[in-house]
C-alpha cells in the first residue's frame, strides 16, 4: 500500500498513523508517477484536483482551464490528499468511507 500526500498535511498524517504498514511518498519531494496520476484521474475525475488549495487560487484562469494531468504534473500539491493505492484499488481522501474500506 502506497500513500501519496504531503508530510505537512494533517489529514495525511492521520491516515499514515492509522495505516502503519503503508509506504509514504511525499508528492512535493517525490512527485507522483504518471501512470498513477492517469489511473487516479480516470477513477476520480475532477475531484482529484483540490480546488480549495492556495496553489489553485494562485493559478490564472488559463492555467485552471488546462489539462488536469499537466496541472498535477507541474503542481503536485494540487492533488487532493491522500491518494492511497492498495494493489488494484485506489482511495482518495481520508473520509469515513475510505477509513471503513481500509480499516474494516
Amino acid at each position: 500500500m502506497i500513500l501519496y500526500g504531503l508530510k505537512t498535511c494533517d489529514t495525511c498524517r492521520k491516515a499514515l498513523k492509522s495505516l502503519p504498514d503503508a509506504e509514504f511518498r511525499d508528492v512535493r519531494a517525490d512527485g507522483v508517477p504518471g501512470e498513477v496520476l492517469e489511473s487516479a484521474h480516470a477513477r476520480f475525475g475532477a475531484s482529484l484536483l483540490n480546488t480549495r488549495s492556495t496553489t489553485w487560487r494562485g493559478l490564472s484562469e488559463a492555467e485552471r482551464a488546462g489539462d488536469p494531468l499537466s496541472l498535477l504534473a507541474a503542481h503536485p500539491t494540487l492533488m487532493k490528499r491522500p491518494l492511497i493505492v492498495d494493489g488494484g484499488e485506489m482511495h482518495l481522501g481520508w473520509g469515513r468511507d475510505v477509513q471503513a474500506a481500509l480499516l474494516g
